[in-house]
């Protein structure tokens, strides 16, 4: 894993903690967009070498994934 990965990672387990908005926190601590942070974040929750550096947030990361709804396609009435 990379440094940025890591910091990644370690913001994830603790922006809870954090005053203000979690997409200000991101912007400020990651200088990156959340748009960005979150592409990375769900690419780092499907890889083994993250899962045993952090087995506990990543498990949880990937059951708050497997259960979110797929967003509707384009032309499609989604009435869940």
């Amino acid at each position: 894993m990379t440094d940025e990965e890591h910091q990644i990672m370690r913001f994830e387990a603790r922006w809870w903690r954090l005053a203000g908005s979690k997409e200000s926190a991101i912007r400020d601590e990651l200088d990156m967009a959340p748009t960005r942070y979150y592409q990375l974040l769900h690419q780092l929750a499907s890889r083994e070498d993250v899962l045993a550096n952090y087995p506990v947030l990543t498990k949880r990361l990937r059951r708050r994934m497997a259960r979110k709804p797929a967003r509707p396609r384009v032309g499609t009435l989604n009435l869940d």
